[in-house]
């Protein structure tokens, strides 16, 4: 889903002249009587009682989420200074929570159970690499909120629950993390967020500060972020978002002055894969998530002026039964995003084309191709199982030497029973952008040195 934002909606309320308005420019409270009209891009929910989505709703949504990062690279207007990285004495703590595939709740990305409040309540937040500001649902759920798994976050029973102000430097804040303005109520003087996304997905509500437990034991206890309360489009079954982009706002940044700039995670398997095991990962906050260091092999995170707060690769090559698929290196030389909130790689469409002509070579010579599904265009006849266990081995390389080598789980994806596809892409919306999806990141452990400026990828499964 993945996550990014631009201003998808306007809100218009009449109310009767004998009624009581209440107007947090955006954002309205119903009262008795009040009759409201709402205007915004429409938005494509999942069924509410189905704990799972179609493969293929799945990759039209990616494919808006990508839209909308090539949109935001393509477009100078949106560049915003992001903070700084905490270079410093390296912090011993570090705090982890398991991570489950986001099938489970509707998603097609993944999610943790975090907690919230004063007493502490958990609830089902998808971790999102390319979002910079947190959310959930709240009630009162003044105009809606769609269905989730918990029960909704009640901020009146939060004993250590607050709204921040206009004044707030946090509000101040709110552009660099969400790219909108942020607005204040007329009545409350509370902070007012809009966090909208690529996919006509959006949350509006109270900028708000509350008690975070990664663990019951390990709490931050001024944790901001939004409180929901109109939540529309392709969430799943989650409460919210949790962000881990390179951000003021976002989780890291808070966690960061008591564990380090750094986390690591391991995304277990999801979807039809011929290894059921590793189905629960883990995300680990702090310097110290990242030992054993020399586990790792590394590759420098990059800065891109347009979007500071993503994470950015530089990819070298790509090998295909241990061969180079053959095209220029000047193909690879594209701003190259690493996001746990898009599901799919996506490539260049030389690089794309010959990675396609390579796989394709080797597995028609025991398997017959089938007609696409989706934006996935290279499949053939058989089980993902049966087909996993001819399928070359595809390595991503990346500067430094850095790479994946991914087998059947992390290429492969049976879309239809008796179908399998090939898990990558050619970017549809030109060569000028790839993205490293969650899909070929599963079992590896992933680590993000943010204070020093570097990505390392560990193979070995979730455990």
């Amino acid at each position: 889903m993945s996550l990014f934002w631009f201003l998808v909606f306007f809100a218009h309320l009449a109310i009767a002249s004998s009624l009581v308005e209440i107007e947090d420019n955006g954002l309205r409270h119903k009262q008795s009587g009040m009759h409201l009209k709402l205007y915004h891009v429409k938005a494509l929910n999942s069924s509410p009682n189905s704990t799972s989505v179609l493969f293929t709703d799945m990759l039209a949504k990616d494919a808006e989420r990508v839209r909308y990062l090539h949109s935001r690279l393509s477009n100078n207007s949106d560049t915003i200074t992001s903070s700084d990285n905490k270079v410093g004495v390296p912090k011993p703590k570090l705090v982890s929570t398991p991570l489950k595939p986001g099938l489970l709740i509707g998603s097609g990305n993944y999610y943790a159970k975090i907690g919230l409040g004063t007493p502490i309540k958990y609830y089902s937040l998808i971790v999102d690499t390319g979002s910079s500001f947190s959310w959930l649902q709240c009630q009162p759920c003044t105009i809606y909120c769609h269905a989730q798994v918990d029960p909704i976050f009640n901020p009146s029973a939060s004993k250590t629950y607050k709204t921040l102000p206009c004044p707030s430097p946090q509000c101040s804040s709110l552009k660099a993390s969400t790219l909108n303005e942020p607005s204040c109520s007329k009545v409350s003087n509370a902070c007012v967020y809009k966090a909208s996304y690529g996919d006509s997905s959006f949350s509006l509500g109270y900028l708000s500060q509350d008690v975070l437990a990664l663990t019951p034991s390990e709490t931050l206890p001024n944790f901001v972020y939004g409180c929901g309360q109109d939540n529309q489009g392709l969430f799943g079954r989650s409460a919210g978002i949790i962000g881990l982009a390179n951000d003021k706002l976002s989780l890291l940044e808070q966690l960061s002055g008591k564990y380090g700039n750094a986390f690591s995670y391991c995304l277990p398997t999801s979807f039809s894969t011929p290894n059921p095991s590793n189905k629960e990962g883990f995300l680990s906050i702090g310097t110290s998530s990242l030992t054993p260091y020399s586990s790792y092999k590394f590759t420098p995170l990059l800065k891109n002026p347009k979007v500071p707060s993503l994470y950015f690769i530089e990819f070298t090559s790509i090998n295909v039964a241990g061969r180079p698929i053959g095209v220029a290196a000047s193909s690879y030389k594209v701003p190259t995003i690493i996001d746990s909130g898009t599901v799919i790689t996506r490539l260049p469409a030389p690089v794309y084309n010959a990675l396609k002509n390579a796989f394709v070579a080797i597995l028609s010579k025991k398997y017959e191709k089938a007609p696409g599904v989706a934006i996935l265009d290279t499949c053939f006849k058989g089980s993902v199982e049966g087909i996993s266990t001819g399928a070359p081995e595809i390595a991503l390389i990346f500067k430094g030497g850095a790479g994946l080598q991914l087998k059947g789980h992390n290429t492969l994806l049976e879309l239809e029973k008796g179908v399998t596809c090939l898990a990558f892409a050619g970017n549809s919306e030109g060569n000028s952008i790839a993205i490293i999806g969650n899909y070929q990141q599963q079992t590896y452990k992933v680590a993000y040195d943010v204070a020093n400026s570097k990505l390392g990828f560990a193979p070995g499964g979730c455990q």
